[in-house]
């Protein structure tokens, strides 16, 4: 009877402990900047984030997605139940016999967890999270026979004497790993910081089915632009830090880290960790930054990260694909993060790496990264009869060229999309010597300043004209456009007009029929997803579509689709050119080589560059719109027809 009356003191004994460590815990996160949520309205959608948004990425593994809603959902019901039967004793009777189960559920996914880590792959961390199918199985066997007298199956004198044995051990050592873990560190911390993490996300736009890729903005009247030190983060990007479970889903499919580079994103945002908690790496037991040692960063609260906790060809390594991003199973924010701190070491410090000093001048002196002479954007074009905005002031469709109009093989995709609008009768104009670079390549090298530039500019030339949409062939450039000019409007003013890829406004085209297409001759073909297009924009179904009217079988990838592993062009990474062990570009000629694949048809201008830039033999690399372009055959009168130039949404709708 001893042990009976020993466990409910030993329950809130370890609630009110782990409630002090949690205390502590949110006091380390509010060393971060202010940011506003929603408190209630977060707390409230714990639980449909949590079963819903977050289980969707999970459930890409099936057996740890079933793995985890056992060991999960068995924890939270067996914990209710504890406090109800063993604690506050109302109804144990009944309520035990639903504590028996939910400890069986939770001890069966102990079991799976345990086996994952018999032989755990390399991107998993050991250490500690090596005991934690030992406590999850501790806590549920312990509890469970601390319950069977209250269902009636064990007799009190019977529990005695196998209380004595597993209570003690069983139960103080689940309590502590399950209970004070939370609060006060190890593997069961991401079980609170988790909940709390999606409570008050920086994106809430990313649940319930929605996407919020766009970066935000920097307040350029700031007193300090970009992070410096730990507490310059927001305090609730510094929670999703916590809330990391060191799956390592992020490390695999993370192009940098593959080739050697000196990033990993797992092990960077447990930096960032030690960085507001203070202390140093040398427990992190995972795998190490490639060519970095474990043990070197060390950090605190108000120290300068870069130097003490990471050095900088870390966040310069990152090409911005949004990888990490997709796979994490907390939806951790790592690209915001990297950028962030860019953002630093350019706009205050000066330190962009190799040739993004030159880029950042080119661009601020002459409107383009390359440094060409503005006068010269509208030369591509000199032999295509396109309208100028300036001249015509209203048409259908804004093509937006991009930086592709200074370089002589995105020139010929450009000329091939021309050549489908003429062959579809569509109404299209470009603004020539008034358009600007989008801004994407200095936003990502951390000049915030320059961007906020050239987007308020380029919103005021496009409000000069009238056209229903802006379509263009390149992926940033649409990203920009898209996602992130809307927040330089004025407040309480949105963009009156759409803007499409030029990969769905084709789709569309041929859908509506508006354009005729012959087969190609190549029969294989595979198809690159532009990181731009796909994880940053969500249109994967488009280009294959195409494809497919074009009557070419697809050997998909198998990095496709969400997954599709990167160029290596995004982010600046071409400019900043972080060494590393292979260059990306090359991984990803191998993806496409092992599909058999005679040509790779693309979507981007700058994926293009990459994989042309592999040495041969590869197969051949080719646009979407210049396989179209090569097999336009007229359309029916009939769709001409009944083409609507004034409803131009309505052909480019996804």
């Amino acid at each position: 009877m001893f042990l009976e009356s020993l466990l409910p003191v030993l329950v809130v004994t370890a609630t009110f402990l782990a409630v002090v460590g949690m205390i502590r815990r949110i006091m380390m996160w509010r060393k971060g900047q202010a940011e506003n949520v929603a408190i209630f309205a977060g707390l409230a959608a714990i639980p449909r984030r949590y079963l819903v948004d977050l289980h969707h990425v999970v459930a890409r593994d099936k057996v740890m997605s079933n793995t985890h809603v056992a060991t999960a959902g068995g924890f939270v019901l067996s914990v209710l139940l504890i406090f109800m039967v063993h604690v506050f004793d109302f109804a144990p009777q009944i309520l035990s016999w639903l504590l028996l189960a939910a400890l069986l559920m939770m001890g069966t996914g102990a079991v799976f967890v345990a086996l994952r880590r018999v032989n755990p792959p390399s991107r998993l961390s050991k250490g500690p999270w090596m005991r934690l199918p030992k406590s999850l199985l501790m806590f549920s066997v312990g509890f469970l026979v601390a319950t069977l007298p209250a269902s009636g199956l064990l007799s009190g004198e019977a529990f005695n004497v196998l209380a004595s044995l597993f209570l003690l051990a069983a139960i103080v050592w689940g309590l502590g790993e399950m209970f004070l873990g939370m609060g006060w560190g190890g593997p069961m911390k991401h079980a609170f910081a988790g909940a709390l993490h999606l409570a008050f996300h920086r994106r809430p736009e990313r649940f319930g089915g929605g996407r919020s890729t766009g970066l935000k903005a920097v307040d350029l009247n700031a007193s300090k632009l970009g992070v410096e030190n730990p507490t310059d983060f927001k305090w609730n990007q510094l929670l999703g830090f916590d809330a990391c479970v060191q799956c390592g889903r992020c490390e695999a499919v993370c192009p940098a880290f593959a080739a050697g580079q000196p990033l990993n994103p797992k092990k960077l945002i447990q930096d960032m960790v030690v960085g507001f908690a203070g202390g140093t790496d040398e427990k992190y037991a995972g795998s190490p930054y490639p060519g970095k040692h474990i043990g070197d960063a060390k950090g605190n609260p108000h120290q300068p990260i870069v130097g003490g906790v990471v050095n900088a060809d870390t966040l310069w390594s990152c090409t911005t694909c949004r990888a990490c991003v997709e796979e994490c199973p907390m939806m951790i924010e790592h690209v915001d993060a990297i950028v962030d701190m860019r953002r630093f070491l350019t706009l205050e410090k000066g330190e962009t790496p190799s040739k993004g000093v030159e880029v950042l001048e080119n661009i601020i002196f002459t409107d383009n990264p390359n440094g060409h002479a503005p006068n010269k954007r509208a030369h591509w074009a000199a032999d295509q009869n396109l309208n100028v905005m300036s001249d015509v002031k209203r048409a259908d469709v804004l093509f937006w060229v991009s930086d592709g109009a200074f370089d002589m093989r995105s020139q010929r995709i450009l000329k091939a999309f021309v050549t489908i609008l003429k062959a579809a009768k569509i109404d299209v104009a470009i603004l020539g010597d008034e358009e600007l670079d989008c801004g994407d390549v200095a936003r990502r090298l951390g000049d915030d300043a320059t961007y906020q530039r050239l987007a308020q500019q380029n919103i005021r030339t496009l409000n000069k004209y009238d056209f229903d949409c802006i379509v263009t062939t390149d992926p940033h450039a649409f990203h920009c456009l898209k996602n992130e000019y809307p927040e330089f409007y004025p407040q309480g003013e949105t963009p009156d007009y759409q803007v499409w890829h030029h990969t769905t406004f084709i789709n569309q085209l041929v859908e509506k029929g508006l354009i005729r297409l012959g087969s190609l001759s190549v029969q294989k073909v595979t198809y690159h997803d532009p990181c731009y297009l796909g994880r940053y924009n969500g249109e994967y179904d488009s280009p294959r579509a195409v494809l497919k009217q074009l009557g070419v079988e697809i050997a998909e990838m198998e990095r496709s689709g969400f997954r599709s592993r990167c160029c290596g062009g995004g982010g600046g990474a071409p400019i900043t050119d972080i060494p590393g062990e292979r260059r990306i570009a090359d991984m990803r000629m191998d993806d496409i080589r092992e599909t058999g694949a005679e040509l790779v048809a693309v979507g981007c201008q700058q994926c293009t560059a990459m994989l042309e830039g592999v040495v041969e033999p590869r197969p051949e690399v080719k646009d979407i719109a210049e396989l179209v372009a090569e097999q336009l055959l007229e359309p029916t009168q009939t769709a001409l027809e009944e083409w609507q130039p004034a409803k131009i949404s309505a052909v480019a709708s996804v």
